[in-house]
């Protein structure tokens, strides 16, 4: 810890500021942190832009939303009471379900009294004199706190397609993570989906069920295999309840923080047989297993990723009648695992309907959308429905939406121009007393354990600069530019960095993020934590504190 003695000019004016600390984000990060904060004392405000708390829950009510990671993995771990008196009902449960429980929790600890709702964040700017934040909210009214924490997610910027005519569309248009409150009714209408992401997935399948015509207009495959979801018998809920410690501690000990991980046994350590084996117990497994409990080189070895790429294709060709369009539906420019998996329930089979229309946008490109559908190179469609699976600015998108600003009014835009540089994906160099929660560079898989990891890091900082009456806290430029080497070192010899996708902070929607960046942290959630906790225990060496 680099200590500095405070100019007498730059006086503690932390009386003077409305708040101690301003959290941006009602989800699960900025609910937890308030609950951490208010167990310091510190006076805390809570912006959100929704009208509600939940985040990726509260936003993304499309049809079929729901987990991939198993529910009893997924919920808060620091309350025991609340975790034997809430039943998941599912083993995967769906969005409105876990809306619920995070308003339960959000009443259970009376959140919602220091939580601005309908408050979206339009900029935080550093005070270099008084050592202070001030942030503006979009509707004009400005606010002051020593600390700015934010909890705007991971997944949490929007994208539409850059797409000609998007506004003269006379239907219902919608996209998945802006879906309307009530409910869309699909019954006998013509509904196009545009992207076969997770959301595209998860919604397909499901509007497939009612719609009268349902056209896909699928621009790059993706590997999906079954989530195998069903209910939670009464004997499993006693199970899940009795087992809660084990099932946390399984958490934390594996590599991205599900109950699964990575088999220790290389792929042509067995058999063809034992192989094929191994996979088809994996693709009966509910859940990620297939992905991140697979041969431990399946993401680093080509000739093992394309062993379990072709058993994915094998069986897609199975469960899709027609050759052609189960052709369409592989992937040809990315192997098994090294973009998200989407899990999925019957989406494959949903092909077979003769009320579901595959288009190929990439061969047939989208020109443009006009008042009564969508038309193509080769064909003009007539649609009532539009929905807009099209993902998100992922991981730095969120950011990029708020003009945030540091030392003499320097923008993170600009710090970050050429790919995110944190310290422990939790701090920025030059943008003091700014704390982010799931920051690109953090460990992430099964989010809300990494959720709860970095609030009580953050919380950890806060109550040592709290004992030692500190209230300044930046990030040393060796110790930026160290924990970057690192995430850049976790990267080398993974086949996900050589795809474009979110995890590699590719997207095409967005100006400018085209290029493949290391965006993510890549190494396992136990040498992440460990990382953090020497920078703890060392009594935070890395940091300039004051």
């Amino acid at each position: 810890m680099t200590l500095t003695t405070m100019d007498p000019a730059s006086a503690d004016t932390t009386a003077a500021l409305d708040y101690d600390a301003i959290v941006i984000g009602a989800g699960m990060s900025g609910m937890y942190q308030l609950i951490r904060l208010r167990e310091l004392g510190l006076r805390t405000r809570v912006f959100e832009a929704g009208t509600g708390v939940g985040g990726t829950w509260y936003w993304n009510r499309y049809p079929g939303a729901r987990f991939d990671s198993e529910s009893y993995s997924y919920g808060f771990s620091f309350d025991k009471q609340l975790l034997q008196d809430w039943e998941w009902s599912e083993h995967f449960a769906p969005q409105p379900e876990t809306l619920r429980y995070l308003n339960l929790v959000a009443d259970r600890y009376d959140l919602k009294r220091d939580i601005q709702f309908r408050s979206p964040v339009a900029s935080a700017h550093y005070d270099d004199a008084g050592r202070s934040w001030v942030v503006t909210l979009a509707d004009g009214s400005q606010h002051t706190s020593r600390y700015v924490i934010s909890a705007i997610g991971v997944l949490s910027a929007p994208t539409m397609p850059r797409i000609a005519g998007i506004d003269s569309f006379r239907g219902q248009a919608f996209h998945t993570a802006k879906w309307p409150h009530e409910p869309v009714d699909f019954a006998g209408k013509r509904v196009a989906v545009i992207g076969t992401g997770a959301t595209g997935v998860q919604t397909i399948q499901e509007v497939a069920k009612t719609a009268g015509h349902l056209t896909v207009f699928q621009r790059t495959p993706n590997w999906c295999t079954p989530l195998h979801n069903r209910p939670i018998t009464p004997e499993e809920q006693v199970q899940i309840k009795a087992n809660y410690d084990a099932l946390f501690q399984r958490c934390r000990e594996t590599f991205a923080c599900f109950l699964h991980t990575a088999d220790p046994r290389g792929t042509f350590e067995v058999t063809a047989e034992e192989r094929e084996a191994f996979y088809e117990e994996l693709y009966a497994t509910p859940g990620f297993a297939i992905w991140v409990g697979n041969f431990k080189d399946t993401l680093t070895d080509r000739a093992a990723n394309k062993e379990i790429s072709d058993f994915v294709a094998r069986k897609i060709r199975q469960r899709v009648k027609d050759p052609k369009v189960a052709e369409m539906l592989i992937p040809q420019n990315h192997g098994f695992g090294t973009r998200r998996v989407p899990q999925e329930t019957h989406y494959y089979e949903v092909f077979n309907q003769p009320n579901v229309t595959l288009v190929d946008s990439k061969a047939t490109p989208i020109e443009c959308i006009t008042p009564t559908g969508i038309k193509t190179s080769e064909a003009e469609f007539a649609f009532d429905i539009i929905i807009y699976a099209t993902g998100f600015d992922a991981l730095t998108g969120a950011f990029d939406r708020i003009d945030i600003r540091g030392k003499g009014g320097l923008p993170l835009k600009q710090k970050w121009a050429g790919g995110a540089r944190t310290f422990v994906g939790m701090l920025v160099q030059d943008f003091p007393n700014l704390f982010m929660l799931l920051g690109p560079h953090t460990a992430l898989g099964n989010i809300p354990r990494s959720i709860e990891h970095n609030v009580e890091w953050v919380t950890g900082l806060l109550r040592h600069m709290q004992q030692h009456r500190l209230t300044f806290a930046d990030v040393t430029p060796a110790a930026a530019q160290g924990w970057t080497d690192h995430v850049m070192s976790c990267a080398e010899g993974l086949l996900t960095f050589e795809v474009d996708s979110w995890m590699t902070g590719v997207n095409s929607n967005v100006e400018g993020k085209q290029t493949r960046v290391i965006a993510r942290y890549a190494g396992s959630a136990p040498a992440y934590r460990a990382w953090c906790d020497a920078v703890a225990s060392g009594g935070y060496q890395e940091l300039v504190l004051s």
